[in-house]
């Protein structure tokens, strides 16, 4: 395993395991059980993901000492603010049988996530969190957080991958030292990811398939990934990619599929602003 060091000193490995879209509890714990068995050890979850009780029990399950797991877990929008972030935080340790949690995300940049903030802040002076950070805050929202905060977040978690690289907002993220983590590394398949020629190109040189070739080109530009899938195999594959290097004409080829769009969603389209925050005012019972 490779990692990156955090702003605040703290490691986190490259490679992790998302469980988004398991909200089956069963399903949800012996996939992550399976990954840890693999050889994963970063976990990232979420409240909205419903499944966190799952996780936690793996954990426990699985034998491995606390210590060397990285778990990550995010505050969803009907959470937001100081008093509710609190009450949501003591929920997610509850739920993941946890004393701490190693890195705490703001979910979504809608509501009071500045009341959010600072509760977070909270646990992480009190050593309750070991590192705190935001998701899907284009460069705009997370600048403004950045200038009005005491603890500039650790991370960023947002779209990234072949078709849509974020090389300006990385940038960005880069000047105020917050590493970038991508989701959906895969683009979920979108744009024929997985047939993708160049990307078959170039994994036929190595023996590996156009997957392992994405995340790759990804860990080489020192992005964090945490590809989700429920195959054992496939989660062996997506671990597998430490013994092969990218050269510089590969990435420069990989680089020209970049689309600088989402394949997804927009943050700034009013319809996804009215689909998100509708869906957070329900909160998640």
């Amino acid at each position: 395993m490779e990692y990156v060091t955090l702003n605040n000193g703290v490691k986190m490995p490259i490679l992790g395991y998302g469980v988004y879209q398991i909200p089956d509890q069963a399903e949800c714990e012996k996939c992550v059980l399976d990954a840890i068995s693999v050889g994963y050890r970063s976990i990232d979850t979420a409240q909205a993901y419903r499944n966190e009780e799952a996780v936690g029990r793996a954990i426990k399950k699985s034998g491995v000492p606390r210590e060397e797991f990285f778990i990550t877990t995010k505050v969803w929008i009907s959470n937001a603010g100081y008093e509710k972030a609190k009450a949501s935080i003591e929920e997610s340790l509850r739920k993941l049988q946890l004393d701490y949690l190693d890195l705490l995300l703001i979910h979504q940049p809608f509501n009071d996530y500045y009341g959010t903030y600072r509760a977070m802040e909270e646990y992480y002076k009190a050593g309750k969190i070991k590192a705190i950070g935001v998701s899907n805050f284009y460069p705009d929202r997370y600048i403004d957080l950045v200038q009005f905060s005491e603890v500039v977040p650790a991370v960023n978690q947002v779209e990234t991958h072949v078709f849509n690289q974020q090389v300006k907002a990385h940038e960005i993220m880069k000047k105020y030292n917050t590493q970038i983590e991508s989701w959906g590394p895969f683009a979920e398949g979108k744009n024929d990811l997985f047939t993708n020629a160049t990307l078959q190109e170039i994994g036929d040189q190595y023996n590996k398939s156009t997957a392992q070739v994405a995340l790759r080109f990804l860990i080489q530009r020192g992005v964090v990934v945490i590809p989700k899938t429920v195959n054992k195999d496939r989660m062996e594959q997506n671990f597998n990619v430490f013994d092969f290097q990218l050269t510089s004409m590969d990435m420069e080829k990989i680089a020209a599929l970049d689309t600088e769009q989402s394949a997804f969603f927009s943050h700034y389209d009013p319809q996804t602003v009215e689909f998100l925050t509708d869906y957070g005012k329900k909160g998640l019972e």
